[in-house]
């Protein structure tokens, strides 16, 4: 869907940088189990590697995280376009994050050990999935609709 004027190139590429940050965020299930498993699916992340040390270095990913909020969602300079899916990215690296909590409960016992690969798989896969739904879309100019996030952004941005 595209609507509040069209897209111009730049904004296409300026929307879909937010989403950087969930996928960096979700590059933790994924070398958890799966990279361990298949090695060579780590080596299409390895041009990441700048972004991993920079964002690993302290307080960095909440010193981004508020910059995006407050430096692009609420500012009203910004087009709608870049600042839906900034505030779609923010609530997809939350949802990662509560997921990560919510998964640090099966790494206490061997019992569970396979399902908690299982979960931290479908974690992986799933945030990668939205990362190229999101990206694609942005890129294209459209707004990428994921269902439950996508209404609470709209609720975000004006």
């Amino acid at each position: 869907m595209t609507w509040r004027g069209s897209t111009t190139v730049p904004d296409r590429i300026f929307a879909s940088l937010p989403y950087l940050l969930p996928l960096i965020d979700g590059l933790a299930f994924g070398s958890r189990y799966l990279f361990q498993q298949f090695p060579v699916l780590g080596l299409f992340f390895v041009p990441l590697a700048p972004l991993l040390q920079i964002y690993s270095l302290p307080f960095a990913s909440l010193i981004i995280f508020f910059a995006l909020y407050l430096g692009v969602v609420r500012n009203e300079n910004i087009s709608h376009f870049i600042r839906f899916n900034a505030m779609q990215a923010i609530l997809l690296d939350i949802v990662l994050m509560l997921c990560g909590l919510v998964l640090g409960i099966f790494d206490k016992g061997p019992q569970v050990a396979f399902i908690a690969e299982t979960l931290y798989n479908m974690v992986f896969l799933g945030a990668f999935a939205a990362f190229v739904y999101a990206v694609v879309q942005s890129l294209l100019g459209r707004y990428a609709e994921i269902p439950p996030l996508s209404d609470a952004v709209y609720m975000q941005v004006r």
